[in-house]
């Protein structure tokens, strides 16, 4: 999987409206995808749905993909603010609600997993805000660049790079780990 083959089907997907070819990049990202959102969100089913819906929203973008960076970092960057846009709407539904004398336990209802399927980098994840989580999955788990996760999030990378440094402090601290390179 090259990303000369993805930038060939991105073309073909946009000149001709190709939805195989759209299909294609789909079947080749879709783990990085849903993976990314799940370790944000915390919540299976949730993430699913909105993989679906940045699948979407990428089929109606896809125009605007340069061919700079890898397709994989801007394909995440619409995973990203797909998720935003979905705490936000959720937020606002839990504030509706609220006034309207219901009481929503939303927000935590999709921050945990089930017990059973808790692992070790949900804990480790679990203590980072929204942002870090986000930047560092990209970095570590989807293997995005400091420029890949810049351009996705919008940051400088000088701030990306603090981003990491501070997500990695905190879980040291968190945790007690030790940093073998200091001691």
């Amino acid at each position: 999987m090259s990303e000369r083959e993805d930038h060939e089907l991105v073309a073909r997907a946009v000149s001709a409206q190709d939805a195989a070819a759209f299909g294609e990049l789909i079947r080749r990202h879709q783990s990085h995808v849903r993976n990314f959102l799940r370790k944000l969100c915390g919540d299976s089913t949730l993430a699913d749905d909105l993989a679906q819906d940045c699948f979407l929203h990428a089929w109606d973008k896809l125009q605007t993909y340069s061919g700079r960076g890898s397709f994989i970092g801007w394909l995440l960057k619409v995973a990203y603010t797909t998720f935003l846009q979905s705490k936000r709407k959720s937020k606002r539904y839990t504030e509706i609600l609220q006034s309207a004398g219901h009481v929503a336990d939303q927000e935590s209802r999709h921050q945990v997993p089930a017990k059973d399927e808790i692992t070790d980098l949900d804990k480790f994840l679990a203590v980072l805000t929204t942002e870090e989580r986000a930047i560092m999955v990209m970095s570590y788990a989807c293997g995005l660049s400091h420029r890949e996760i810049s351009n996705a999030t919008d940051m400088p990378v000088g701030t990306v790079k603090s981003v990491i440094f501070r997500g990695k402090e905190k879980i040291r601290t968190s945790f007690e780990i030790k940093d073998h390179q200091h001691g």
